[in-house]
């Protein structure tokens, strides 16, 4: 079988054996080294230098703006470094180096649409997180895996997720990538319809960000910011119906992305503001907050950023043949067909 062709069409499955899913990257470790010099932990230092690079093209330009490039680049530099001989230092060093970018990888395809595809990158990063032996690390990729299922239906899975990345940092200080799990148990948490448990997770996130220093964290983390927390938490108060509560996260969110001129964090938490104008039953506004949801959306190759102004379409179908639904609609049509 076509190795792309099936990873780009497998389904995303919840609760997806990791055995199976990880038999090339155990095989990759294993077997025996490929003749060569040995990897110096400059090799690696290249490698991480070429991680910011990427992640400022996902950043600003949308999962699936990069992502081949970056696919390519693994394929050719980095997994053949696992390949070789290295020193135990150089080893955990570059697992690490590889667990960031294939997390990468798969957050590209997640943004991206290609579910299947980012589920199979992400367990490969867990895997090689374990190698590094970095259990930062490796809570921050099971946050990435919670934000997957949440968004496709299982939050239960989410919630469990957030959970197992909370419990693997309880022996280091890793107060962004902890404040990220909090959230994501707030998803989750929101999509189950539990407003208790929601306003708690959001706390405990608001607390665990209080305690950031950005110059002491890892590259990874750097998008853990108030633009993407106080949207997620935006997200959260909107799903329960609490526009009263989501809408100043969103507007916090979106002044912060646009200092930042992050246009898909931007597009998103506009989505999240005219969903809560929705629900106040205030059209105007909501379609104000949705036309800056379809500017920024046009900006960034990101199926999340689509998938938003179809939620805003999909709500404001109760307006029936109103003049400003139907504004919106037609302004929406081009990028959709897209």
């Amino acid at each position: 079988m076509d190795r792309r062709k099936f990873l780009t069409s497998a389904p995303f499955a919840a609760l997806a054996a990791v055995g199976p899913s990880r038999d090339w990257l155990l095989n990759t470790l294993e077997q025996m080294p490929e003749p060569g010099r040995r990897v110096r932990l400059e090799d690696v230092t290249a490698v991480r230098n070429m991680f910011s690079t990427f992640q400022e093209m996902d950043i600003f330009q949308g999962g699936g703006s990069g992502r081949m490039a970056l696919a390519a680049y693994m394929n050719e530099h980095v997994y053949p470094l696992l390949r070789r001989t290295y020193t135990q230092e150089v080893h955990r060093a570059l697992c690490a180096a590889a667990a960031e970018q294939t997390y990468l990888l798969g957050w590209m395809a997640f943004d991206n649409g290609e579910h299947g595809t980012a589920q199979r990158y992400l367990i490969q990063a867990l895997r090689l997180a374990e190698e590094s032996q970095d259990p930062a690390l490796g809570a921050h990729v099971l946050a990435g895996m919670a934000d997957q299922a949440t968004l496709l239906g299982s939050p239960q899975e989410g919630r469990r997720l957030a959970q197992a990345g909370r419990q693997g940092l309880s022996r280091v200080n890793s107060p962004a990538c902890l404040a990220d799990l909090w959230t994501l148990e707030a998803r989750a948490l929101a999509v189950m319809g539990d407003k208790a448990g929601t306003a708690h997770a959001i706390n405990e996130a608001e607390r665990a960000f209080a305690r950031v220093e950005p110059g002491r964290e890892p590259e990874w983390a750097r998008f853990i910011d108030p633009a993407y927390l106080c949207g997620e938490w935006a997200n959260a108060f909107r799903d329960l119906g609490q526009p009263e509560l989501a809408e100043p996260h969103a507007r916090r969110s979106i002044a912060h992305a646009r200092q930042q001129n992050r246009a898909r964090r931007g597009a998103l938490s506009y989505a999240a503001l005219s969903v809560t104008h929705l629900q106040r039953r205030d059209l105007d506004a909501a379609h104000a907050a949705g036309v800056r949801t379809l500017d920024l959306a046009r900006r960034v190759k990101s199926s999340r950023s689509v998938e938003a102004v179809r939620d805003v379409q999909r709500r404001m179908l109760s307006y029936g043949p109103h003049p400003l639904v139907a504004d919106f609609n037609e302004r929406a049509r081009v990028l959709l067909a897209a």
